[in-house]
């Protein structure tokens, strides 16, 4: 070949190539054939990427993932509403099967969001070509080239300088050979290396049961199992044992997905090729296993199978599996259900025959065999613990430290036996101290088979959420309680006491073995320090000559119980009554404030004055005013304060019926609400201060005067002497006056501005300095309103609660909120 000619064209193909113009492929081939300096020169001198024109740069690159299911992320409202529609059928049918789910279709619950092609593993020598195949060949020798050919759709590839080559249908291997004998024959001194690049894809169907029936694009290296993952698995009513490959419609051949499950075999899982149909059948035959083997849920069955294939494909039973009775639940004829059982450990047992709806249950070593005891509660290591004859409770706690919890009481436990006779159970009391710390001894009870040991919690150590709370004498002597009553009967009563009062935990036991009240009552966890040694009860239920119930009080003497010097028995039913010492660390006391020599919170005894207490405190200061003195008393300040809410409801009552009448001519009815609201806002906000008057003064230097007993809660003020005098109520301006002792009632009222246009002149009266209320108009000591005031004197100006409805109820919460105020401004004034 000339040279020359060959380079002028192809001088011309670069400046189209910078001009990104097309190459055809002729041109491209001619390059192709020049050596590789030439090629090398050229690119150089235009500035052409070499790899650009050889197409090197390709047979580096790894094909494109091609996605062919969308991410779950993009799928509709409407494919979700029916994705969680058919898992609620799916729970409603595992409820219906009493828990029990269908095996096997778990497989597909996590296939990916996006199903790629299989592009990533090695071709087998078998994979059959098609057309959309891409075949790479590297050829070097005398000729360097890198080709990459794809199978077009009449089969062929077209090879550089030989013509078409026919590949498909051929498999791999096949037309491996035909290449390299074709580069052999026409090209001397050259060597070909064939692999596959880019695999076709090819649709196929899926039908039937699956979840996403439908038609699907995959990798022509896919197989049935890859198929099933991309249409999102089988439903549930699909069969899991006979999925169906046809071609042409033909039955290919059928993948049963047990062997893949139970023994991991893939021999049946076949390569797929364009146009083939997965094809899911209905579910066949269904039988359940249940209870002692590895995996319980529903298998579908598989021509005739007998219990054993049943159990092999539940995984086998487990070491607690007792075999020797295996319960089989099916329909006869009659369409009743049955009870049958198996032997397993027995060839006709395992070769039972297991039919559509059986539901097998593999029952597990009962829980009465065996030697044991057990260990409950406040236990570092609670459960069962092997038993031997001679075992003491010191064999299995050893230490009060590390085998018990941190709240365990560790003075107290108990021993539950049940007689292997009459399957009766008692209760033995344990001092666990002396029985842990002196292994052999007495108290260190020798067990018997199947004694439950009970751990109780010590309510002191116990913060608030610690397990310990589930440990307490209540808790964990309830089933045993109840035990005990049912199994009591004429003859043999049940063995429970109750005991009440100022012990530890009081309650409803067991009875003492040793029937001892002293041992009931450290089974109670012992007396308080409020308990009274020399009085208790003992209330006790029996029965009379004629068979009429009674009840009996014994009284006993406690301490000789607690030293054990009682000869009282305790009997069915007994309860025992503790009592506290009167009036036991119960402390009273009154606060004295103000004007007092030592003022301070005293505590009082029993039946003492008031007069008492203040000589306990030095009496008062030559500051004090007595005769405004403020006592306050806690009961009073409760009453107090249900007088208030009841006044409160009243007044709320009455303002919706005010309310209720619409307003009158001119406005009268909405200036009367106003003023209900008013006087309700001002209940509202007082608070209750409890005060009772009394006269100090006559309490300290009278005889006579009637003695103040004291009651706890009390509180005594004495204000230092006043110089003012107070008027409150409706006038222009509430307030203050410096008191003079020419001026009366109408003259403080004067400088208070006068009465308001709402203010009632026939009602004013006066609030001495002790508490007490005298009225001007009416009084003979006042004589009249132009008698004389005294310091700490408060008049009240009332509201003219005539033009107002329900003139007796607020006048009396007026005078209610006044009071109060009084009382309070006393208090804070000084």
């Amino acid at each position: 070949m000339n040279i020359k000619k060959l380079l002028v064209p192809l001088a011309l193909l670069f400046p189209l190539a910078t001009q990104a113009q097309s190459i055809s492929q002729a041109q491209l081939e001619q390059f192709k054939q020049l050596p590789r300096a030439q090629q090398e020169a050229l690119a150089s001198q235009y500035g052409i990427d070499l790899n650009n024109i050889t197409g090197s740069q390709r047979t580096t690159q790894r094909p494109e993932q091609v996605n062919v299911v969308e991410p779950v992320t993009t799928i509709t409202d409407e494919e979700r509403d029916r994705a969680r529609e058919q898992k609620q059928q799916e729970d409603k049918q595992t409820a219906k099967n009493g828990g029990l789910k269908p095996y096997g279709y778990d497989l597909f619950a996590g296939s990916p969001t996006t199903f790629a092609p299989v592009t990533e593993i090695p071709v087998p020598s078998d994979y059959t070509l098609g057309p959309g195949d891409v075949l790479r060949i590297q050829m070097w020798g005398n000729q360097n080239q890198n080709l990459e050919l794809p199978i077009s759709r009449d089969g062929t590839i077209s090879f550089p300088d030989s013509g078409p080559v026919t590949v498909a249908g051929l498999s791999f291997d096949e037309a491996r050979q035909q290449i390299r004998k074709r580069v052999s024959e026409q090209y001397i001194g050259v060597e070909a290396s064939i692999t596959l690049g880019e695999l076709r894809s090819m649709r196929v169907f899926v039908l039937g049961e699956a979840r996403n029936p439908g038609s699907y694009t995959v990798s022509s290296l896919s197989t049935i199992t890859n198929a099933l993952y991309v249409s999102g698995g089988v439903k549930q009513n699909g069969s899991l044992r006979n999925v169906q490959h046809k071609r042409n419609g033909k039955l290919v051949g059928t993948l049963d997905l047990y062997d893949l499950l139970l023994k991991g075999d893939s021999s049946a899982d076949n390569r797929l090729q364009p146009g083939d149909v997965i094809f899911i059948p209905p579910v066949g035959k269904r039988a359940g296993i249940e209870g002692e083997v590895y995996r319980p849920a529903l298998y579908e069955l598989k021509g005739d199978n007998t219990l054993a294939d049943l159990v092999r494909m539940a995984g086998g039973l487990t070491p607690q599996a007792y075999p020797q009775r295996v319960n089989i639940e099916r329909t006869n004829e009659d369409f009743l259900r049955i009870i049958a059982e198996a032997d397993y450990t027995a060839q006709q047992g395992r070769n039972a025959r297991v039919q559509a709806g059986d539901r097998v249950r593999i029952p597990s070593i009962s829980d009465i065999t065996g030697q044991y005891v057990e260990v409950k509660g406040a236990a570092t290591r609670a459960g069962k613990f092997a038993w031997m004859p001679g075992m003491r409770l010191s064999s299995i706690i050893q230490n009060l430290d590390t085998d018990l919890q941190s709240v365990a009481d560790k003075r107290f436990a108990a021993i539950v036996r049940t007689d292997k006779n009459t399957d009766s159970i008692s209760v033995l009391n344990l001092r666990l101290r002396e029985a842990i710390t002196r292994p052999g001894s007495e108290h260190d009870i020798a067990l018997e088979e199947k004694d439950r040991i009970l751990i109780f919690s010590d309510a002191g150590k116990v913060q608030g959420g610690e397990e310990g709370q589930n440990f307490t004498r209540e808790s964990l002597f309830t089933p045993v309680l109840q035990r005990l009553k049912s199994q009591a009967k004429p003859g043999e009563p049940q063995q429970t006491i109750r005991i009440s009062g100022p012990v530890r935990y009081p309650g409803e036991y067991p009875m003492p073995a040793t029937r001892s009240l002293a041992d009931a009552i450290f089974v109670a966890g012992g007396l308080k320090d409020s308990a009274s040694l020399y009085h208790a009860e003992v209330a006790r239920y029996s029965t009379d000559e004629q068979g009429i119930g009674q009840t009996n009080i014994l009284n006993i003497d406690l301490a000789d119980a607690m030293a054990g010097n009682s000869q009282v028995t305790l009997q069915s039913r007994d309860r025992i009554l503790i009592k506290s010492i009167p009036e036991f660390a119960t402390t009273r006391t009154i606060t004295l404030a103000g004007e007092v020599r030592y003022p301070g919170e005293y505590t009082f005894r029993d039946g003492e004055t008031l007069k008492d207490v203040l000589q306990r405190a030095g009496g008062v200061t030559n500051n004090a005013f007595p005769r405004g003195a403020v006592f306050t008393r806690e009961k009073l300040r409760q009453l107090e304060a249900q007088r208030l809410r009841e006044a409160e409801e009243r007044l709320q009552g009455d303002l919706l019926g005010v309310q209720l009448q619409g307003d009158g001519v001119g406005g009268r009815n909405a200036e009367r609400v106003q003023q209900v609201e008013d006087l309700l806002e001002e209940v509202q906000n007082s608070r209750p201060v409890g005060r009772m008057v009394i006269d100090l003064a006559a309490v300290l230097e009278n005889e006579n005067y009637q003695a103040i007993r004291l009651q706890d809660g009390d509180q005594l003020t004495i204000p230092t002497i006043p110089q003012s005098v107070s008027v409150f109520g409706e006038v222009q301006f509430p307030t203050s006056h410096l008191h003079q002792a020419s001026l009366t009632v109408d003259d403080y009222l004067e400088r208070s501005g006068g009465p308001t246009r709402q203010a009632d002149e026939s009602r004013v009266y006066v609030v001495k300095a002790d508490g007490s209320v005298t009225l001007p108009q009416r009084s003979r000591w006042f004589g009249g309103r132009s008698q004389q005031l005294e310091p700490g004197d408060t008049i009240i100006m009332p509201i003219d609660v005539d033009r107002l409805n329900q003139l007796e109820l607020w006048t009396n919460v007026s005078q209610i909120v006044y009071q109060i105020a009084l009382g309070a401004a006393a208090v804070g004034n000084l």
